[in-house]
């Protein structure tokens, strides 16, 4: 299960649990993929405010975890294993090429590979363009700072 979902977009209001899928020799999804239309999705998206609520502490150890984590992968490598990690675009899955966006990957010795070939359901397409334009306009928001 954990090779085949991967979350896309970036940890945003709109972004998803992605239930992404290969064609495999069993012909079988992913458990999880008929659960991201429900309750699944909003626990997902409200996983920080969650966090808060149960230990009256900020989120910040979840999240300085999850940075050392994928810090791990990219350096050390993923050992083969999808992982999700937010890279540059090269245009994969139509998100716009140089946009920082989460892809599913593999790492290897501080080098990462987007992975092709998952299908994109109709609901998880209009989530992935809305996180896209919610990232295209905060990248527009700090360069015009810069400027």
């Amino acid at each position: 299960l954990g090779r085949r979902v991967c979350n896309l977009g970036q940890p945003l209001l709109h972004a998803i649990p992605g239930c992404l899928e290969r064609a495999s020799e069993d012909g079988q999804r992913p458990p999880l993929c008929g659960l991201q239309h429900g309750e699944f999705i909003k626990t997902v998206q409200q996983r920080g405010a969650a966090v808060i609520n149960a230990r009256k502490l900020s989120s910040a150890m979840s999240a300085a975890k999850a940075i050392s984590d994928h810090m791990h992968d990219f350096v050390v490598g993923s050992g083969g294993k999808v992982v999700s990690m937010g890279v540059v675009s090269d245009g994969s899955y139509n998100v716009e090429p140089g946009l920082v966006y989460s892809f599913p990957v593999i790492c290897q010795a501080g080098t990462w590979k987007i992975q092709q070939g998952y299908k994109i359901d109709t609901f998880s397409r209009k989530m992935m363009d809305e996180t896209m334009a919610e990232l295209q306009q905060e990248r527009d928001v700090a360069q015009g700072f810069l400027n």
